[in-house]
């Protein structure tokens, strides 16, 4: 796919804005690369379909009470990351290709195709050289448009960039945000002395793989994305066998993330004796006490995980995957939470805990859940995206669970695995009689 660049341009919030540093706490400084997100958009007919300058408008307005993502992160004397509210602006790019959109939407094996529909980020110049936020609009030959997002993961997490997504287009069709921009990071300052009450497993190394006749490649091109939908009655299904013989109702998310740790496992054919650790990220905002207030702009995921030994997950029942996540899940309250930031208070180098492929490779997993996001509600006027995703799910044993762009109930399952073991993770997915037929062998023994 050739795209070509028609312009770009640095948009600024319309009106004068508070200038000064903002703290970041743990959490943003834990990871700092760009988020890229894809939306896709089918034309409705108007001639005006994503105007850019429409678009510029509306970005100029949301920066005003945005305007930390205006800025450029920076250093405090004491060299901690933070960010400089200087309203030095946003990068706004016009594209076009001869290609058509159909094909892309929801296709992830070509990574370098949608690595082109988000702005590059150039990080040479050093962390005050860039922009915090990056946009690209990219019409394709059949009228299609493509909007690539791609936020600095400093000043937040998924929810915090959809917040902000569907707040620009909310002002693009004229209508006030539903939720201002909290701008105080000091709530998740570390307590003074840092106490961790604890074991943060979340953060102990990944295990690795214990054998070398196990070993596992590293080239990216062994690796394929696949997508699976999985339908209201399929979840149903799923829900049934889950709850069927315990008194505990476990959600959908617990249901679904131990069937695929457990598919994802069988399918790469660990050994009995492997360790195998899952992790998903928490939204703390609900889980501290007090909970942050609505619209708090800044990074607030938390890490939960779990590790198994893979024999385990093949002889345990369905249900007592389920309920190692369940009692994990379980203990993240404002407690745990605290006692992680003062955990990560107390590493004198967090970037020795960044998460990159290494903690997801095989034997391990990570789950994505953005199935809870309103990420089909960022309409800009011309209607709601066909579709959104992540750009950035090529990266072996990395999942992402969608919601359906028809709002039907259905979720969608992204994962990028090798390309030999993706044919069995498939039929492990929909194979609900192999969970029946081992939850009747447990119960005879």
């Amino acid at each position: 796919m050739e795209v070509t660049i028609k312009g770009s341009t640095i948009v600024r919030p319309a009106q004068e804005t508070p200038k000064g540093s903002l703290w970041c706490s743990n959490l943003d400084i834990l990871t700092t690369y760009h988020l890229p997100m894809l939306y896709y958009y089918k034309p409705n007919g108007c001639s005006d379909f994503f105007d850019p300058g429409r678009l510029k408008e509306a970005l100029c307005k949301i920066l005003v009470s945005f305007y930390p993502i205006a800025g450029r992160l920076g250093y405090d004397k004491n060299g901690r990351l933070e960010i400089s509210c200087n309203a030095q602006g946003v990068l706004f790019v016009e594209a076009e290709t001869t290609s058509i959109m159909d094909p892309l939407i929801a296709d992830f094996s070509e990574n370098s195709q949608v690595f082109r529909l988000v702005p590059e980020v150039d990080y040479s110049g050093g962390i005050s050289s860039f922009p915090l936020l990056v946009v690209q609009v990219t019409k394709f030959i059949c009228g299609g448009v493509c909007l690539g997002v791609g936020l600095q993961h400093s000043l937040g997490d998924g929810a915090m960039a959809i917040h902000f997504i569907n707040s620009w287009a909310d002002t693009a069709r004229g209508s006030s945000p539903a939720i201002a921009p909290f701008i105080d990071r000091t709530l998740l300052r570390a307590r003074d002395p840092p106490t961790v009450k604890f074991h943060h497993v979340e953060h102990d190394p990944p295990p690795s793989m214990k054998s070398t006749l196990e070993s596992h490649s590293d080239d990216p091109k062994s690796y394929i994305v696949s997508t699976f939908k999985l339908t209201v009655d399929q979840l149903n299904t799923l829900k049934a066998k889950a709850n069927s013989s315990s008194a505990t109702k476990y959600s959908a998310f617990k249901i679904l993330a131990a069937h695929i740790w457990r598919c994802i496992s069988k399918a790469r054919g660990l050994s009995g004796d492997q360790a195998t650790k899952l992790s998903f990220p928490v939204d703390g905002r609900s889980r501290l006490n007090p909970p942050l207030p609505p619209g708090y702009l800044g990074k607030v995921i938390f890490l939960c995980a779990v590790v198994s030994q893979a024999g385990d997950l093949e002889s345990e029942s369905f249900t007592g995957t389920i309920q190692r996540i369940h009692e994990q899940l379980n203990q993240i309250n404002d407690e745990y939470l605290r006692s992680a930031l003062d955990y990560l208070e107390k590493v004198s180098d967090l970037s020795s805990l960044n998460r990159g492929p290494h903690t997801h490779r095989c034997p391990n997993l990570a789950i994505i859940p953005w199935n809870r996001f309103p990420i089909y509600d960022a309409d800009f006027g011309w209607g709601r995206p066909v579709y959104m995703g992540p750009g950035d799910i090529v990266r072996e044993g990395k999942v992402y669970i969608l919601p359906s762009p028809t709002n039907d109930g259905s979720l969608y399952v992204v994962t990028c695995l090798e390309t030999s073991q993706m044919k069995l993770f498939e039929k492990f997915l929909y194979d609900f009689h192999f969970i029946e037929h081992k939850e009747r062998k447990l119960s005879r023994i």
